[in-house]
């Protein structure tokens, strides 16, 4: 039994010995160009998914809010000159862009359509040289001249081109008797926007790819639509939407179902039912029960006798050959001039 106890405790005294000196310095030497690789080297940006439904929906908020600032704008001139504003419409709607912009994207301030949906716009180009990132979310807003160029295309551009096709229509460029440099310049501009337009498409693919940049214009001067809040959550409230498709739905079946119903049929079906039936059959009988006038041309309905017009009677019989009588809900069968021979309604 002594000898089972020394030979434990030789064998812990030996698997507790350090390891020699050299171990430590190969292990070091091996490990310190991987740590110093790993020290130097800029971090990463942290990859953030943006939902691309709140940047399409942030868009077209910016949309509905510029139409509902023109509206306005329209009523304050609605009192003046018919078709002031209408020469104008293109410099009304260049103003309202630039207000937005001033009161937003200048200032460092979101959109309204970005607001709603937590978004802003972030210097994407500085993100590259960035290495403390927390969230991924970090980043300064835009820089001067990304504000002014942003300004400059989208408000400016969009007027310039606005204006230069309406000339070029009322010029009739693209009318062949037209000179030459005329329809050169007519062919320019349609190349130059079948050209923006196959860009635009282009920059659609890649921005439902990718979740980046929904136009060209942020795609140039590199301004990303980030989330403004990280902790903010996406609370959309579907009771108007479902209560709109609603409507909608039953607004669309109504028009379907009301021009396939008879208004005299309906009225003569409920008519027993109607509390005033005794009151409107002892009414004034010298009326016309349909049009309530005096009739001009007085016509009898057989066989019940009772008067109308000439033009009311005709039409009834005529769009319903079952026609019954409004006053008695007598079935017609033929119509008689005050005073002179009957008129058969099967001709």
């Amino acid at each position: 039994m002594r000898e089972t106890l020394a030979s434990t405790s030789s064998s812990t005294t030996s698997d507790s010995t350090p390891p020699i000196e050299s171990a430590w310095i190969n292990a070091h030497e091996r490990l310190s160009p991987r740590w110093q690789s790993s020290a130097l080297s800029p971090q990463s940006a942290i990859p953030i998914a943006i939902s691309r439904v709140n940047q399409v929906d942030a868009g077209r908020l910016d949309i509905e809010m510029s139409a509902m600032l023109k509206e306005q704008m329209v009523k304050v001139f609605s009192v003046m000159k018919p078709g002031l504003l209408f020469q104008y419409e293109a410099e009304l709607d260049a103003f309202l862009e630039f207000l937005i912009w001033r009161f937003s994207i200048w200032v460092d301030k979101p959109t309204p359509g970005n607001a709603l949906m937590n978004l802003r716009y972030r210097d994407e180009r500085t993100m590259e040289t960035r290495a403390k990132l927390r969230t991924g979310l970090e980043g300064p807003g835009l820089t001067v001249y990304q504000k002014i160029w942003y300004c400059v295309a989208t408000v400016g551009g969009q007027y310039i081109w606005t204006r230069l096709q309406s000339f070029s229509a009322f010029r009739q460029w693209g009318d062949s008797e037209q000179r030459s440099l005329a329809r050169r310049l007519w062919f320019i501009v349609q190349r130059v926007e079948g050209f923006y337009k196959a860009a635009s498409f282009a920059n659609l693919l890649v921005f439902l790819y990718t979740g980046r940049y929904r136009n060209l214009i942020e795609r140039a001067i590199k301004a990303r639509l980030v989330y403004g809040s990280p902790h903010m959550n996406r609370a959309v409230s579907f009771e108007y939407m479902n209560r709109q498709l609603v409507w909608n739905e039953f607004s669309e079946m109504l028009l379907l179902l009301l021009p396939l119903l008879n208004s005299s049929s309906m009225k003569n079906f409920l008519r027993p039912f109607s509390k005033d039936n005794s009151s409107g059959s002892a009414g004034d009988e010298t009326l016309c029960p349909i049009c309530q006038a005096n009739p001009t041309t007085v016509y009898l309905a057989l066989p019940c006798q009772h008067r109308y017009c000439y033009y009311c009677l005709r039409t009834r019989c005529a769009a319903t050959p079952s026609f019954r009588c409004t006053r008695c809900s007598e079935p017609v069968v033929a119509m008689q001039r005050h005073g002179g021979l009957v008129d058969t309604i099967k001709e």
